[in-house]
């Protein structure tokens, strides 16, 4: 991707986050500059990789399969020194645009229509070889327990969430004709370098092409404190 592309990304999710009332901590807008000045106060965004994260799951076509994400806090599957046991997101998806089939094998999730359009999560149990399953899947929508066919697809419209345990293949994307939406997730620890299984492979962190400085920096590009 194009660092320009992913800028105007970072802006117009800046934006709707802020239209659908919701509000990012102050270090979520912080320019390189002040990250290269900041000091081991500052670990726990850089070790957990908390803030912005744009994907195109290396398809080079954000559009049609990407997301863009806000990790508000999380813990570490790996380090004691965070022992925070849980996680929470941001995501958006734009219409059009697809989250591709996965799981999780630690990870427990809530996934939250926060506002805007409406959701659609497609669900699968797994096989024990990781294959779709084509048995029925119980599912938890607002804590109301659910069953319903391999590969149904639910709608979540404003409010409404849906309960994800290990193991459960999930995609999602925006309703077509309703905009975008903004997802909460609220879960177990997030490690997305240890913990997901893509039904097909898939990258995560997108190549960048640096045609223009970055806006803000990705969870993954904080420069690490000065000693």
């Amino acid at each position: 991707m194009k660092r320009s592309a992913i800028n105007r990304i970072l802006q117009n999710a800046a934006e709707f986050v802020k239209e659908q009332g919701f509000y990012l901590p102050p270090w979520a807008f912080w320019p390189p500059a002040q990250w290269a000045r900041a000091g081991h106060d500052c670990d726990e965004i850089r070790d957990n990789m908390l803030g912005w994260d744009i994907t195109d799951y290396g398809h080079g076509a954000f559009e049609r399969v990407g997301l863009a994400l806000f990790t508000i806090r999380n813990g570490s599957m790996t380090d004691k020194k965070y022992p925070k046991p849980y996680a929470e997101k941001l995501l958006i998806s734009q219409e059009g645009q697809l989250s591709p089939n996965h799981f999780h094998w630690s990870k427990m999730e809530d996934i939250i229509n926060r506002g805007g359009g409406n959701l659609m999560v497609q669900v699968w149990n797994a096989t024990a070889e990781e294959e779709l399953a084509d048995t029925p899947v119980t599912v938890r929508l607002d804590g109301m327990e659910r069953t319903v066919p391999a590969a149904s697809v639910l709608r979540l419209t404003s409010g409404m969430s849906i309960t994800l345990p290990q193991r459960q293949y999930h995609a999602f994307w925006a309703e077509p004709g309703y905009g975008p939406v903004l997802i909460g997730e609220v879960s177990m620890v997030n490690d997305d370098h240890l913990d997901n299984r893509f039904y097909e492979p898939q990258g995560r962190f997108p190549q960048i092409e640096e045609d223009e400085p970055p806006l803000y920096l990705l969870c993954n590009e904080y420069p690490p404190a000065e000693e």
